[in-house]
């Protein structure tokens, strides 16, 4: 799925968030970072994302295609994606999501109360 030092992503998110909700959506996203997580560290790291990133359909990245996407999403500079760097790091490569971002956000605040 990677040509030319680039990972191909096909953008399936808002067909879930359609189908699942923005609640159903972001326990799906947390789903997600749960598979990809280091054991024992809590968060995704370069090892953990390489081991697994089969699960992702990427199984043909490179080790310099795994320390882009980590460099990405890392907002705090630890090295690491914690949950909220990984949930926006997926909007972030979900660019209608984006655009709706606002209306998922209020449509969750909603449900919580």
């Amino acid at each position: 799925m990677a040509s030319q030092n680039r990972v191909e992503f096909e953008d399936f998110f808002p067909a879930m968030v359609e189908k699942l909700g923005a609640e159903g959506f972001m326990k799906e996203l947390c789903n997600g970072f749960h598979l990809l997580i280091d054991g024992d560290k809590r968060v995704i790291t370069f090892e953990s994302l390489k081991k697994n990133s089969a699960l992702l359909g990427l199984q043909g990245m490179s080790d310099e295609e795994i320390m882009c996407m980590l460099k990405e999403g890392d907002l705090d500079g630890d090295g690491a994606l914690n949950e909220m760097e990984f949930c926006t790091l997926m909007f972030r490569l979900s660019p209608d999501l984006m655009k709706s971002s606002n209306e998922l956000f209020e449509e969750a605040i909603d449900g919580e109360m």
